[in-house]
């Protein structure tokens, strides 16, 4: 399949990571009152809730789904099932600015893991890319100073983050490599999706059941969740937001663009959630955030460029 990043595709990948940025915050927000695992599992589980009255689209496409399901059980376990537990959980012991940084190295887990288990050539203009992104990255996140660079220090919190992204990347080569019972699902994106956050709900349900067990097991204090409205709205956001719209348009700007060039535009995640704190937290914004939203875009540009 020929993958080219036309305004369409721009504006389906410009999309979710605005969403994924309000997710970072929220997640950051409601960190002390509800568990990873758990978090994400009523994620998608109210997700899945709102597309109960379309439950009927995927009964009745039920045997292209037989003969789909384990490419779709391997999407539902990367995307839903892993990626967000694992940045829910990095959230609990390392900073925001070394998530987003380890997140930052989207775009060359995307490259390796697609030259390693997806046979996919990287041309020495998708490296140049990469890099030129992840500069752009690290100049916001360092707020232009590279002695902030002493001030980052490795937790447990950036190992899952590290897997969180071997996840991701994992989930958008699925995407964009279909074999042909996965490609016969994907001409209804709805029953495409559902299907994917239905096995993701069940994955996520054997990562909380461990979450809730193992404490016990050990003897250690059970985990708990402090209601009130604010965890409430938040997981009304992250599973509508982040969730449903952003996973609807990822797919198709993949479908279109390619996991290599969608995978740049992820790096405009930090960018974003940069923004919302200016909003947020009053904070004016600065001309490094000029130069790192300049540097990504350019890495996006050349890692899209044909030869000619």
């Amino acid at each position: 399949m020929t993958h080219k990043l036309t305004p369409k595709a721009a504006l389906f990948l410009f999309i979710p990571p605005i969403l994924w940025a309000g997710n970072a915050i929220v997640g950051r927000i409601v960190a002390g009152q509800i568990p990873p695992m758990t978090l994400n599992f009523l994620r998608w589980s109210i997700a899945l809730a709102i597309l109960t009255p379309f439950l009927g689209r995927l009964w009745a496409a039920r045997q292209s789904l037989r003969e789909a399901w384990l490419r779709l059980a391997m999407l539902g376990l990367a995307g839903m099932g892993c990626y967000n537990s694992f940045q829910y959980l990095a959230l609990q012991t390392s900073t925001a600015v070394n998530v987003t940084l380890v997140a930052a190295s989207m775009p060359v887990w995307v490259l390796v893991i697609g030259r390693l288990f997806f046979a996919q050539k990287v041309s020495k203009r998708a490296w140049l890319g990469a890099a030129l992104s992840l500069l752009g990255v690290s100049v916001v996140l360092l707020q232009g100073d590279l002695r902030r660079f002493g001030d980052v220090a490795l937790v447990p919190g950036d190992g899952w983050m590290i897997l969180a992204t071997w996840a991701w990347a994992t989930y958008s080569w699925l995407l964009s490599s279909p074999n042909k019972a996965q490609a016969a699902v994907g001409q209804d994106w709805l029953v495409y999706l559902m299907a994917q956050i239905l096995f993701g709900v069940m994955w996520s349900a054997s990562f909380t059941t461990a979450e809730w067990t193992l404490p016990v097991i050990l003897g250690n204090p059970e985990p708990q969740i402090l209601w009130d409205a604010t965890l409430v709205m938040a997981l009304a956001y992250v599973a509508i937001c982040p969730a449903l719209l952003a996973y609807k348009f990822w797919g198709a700007g993949i479908a279109l663009a390619g996991a290599t060039t969608a995978g740049f535009f992820a790096n405009l995640t930090p960018l974003f959630a940069a923004t919302f704190s200016t909003l947020f937290l009053g904070e004016a914004p600065h001309l490094y955030h000029l130069v790192a939203f300049a540097l990504i875009i350019m890495g996006i540009v050349v890692s899209s460029r044909k030869r000619g």
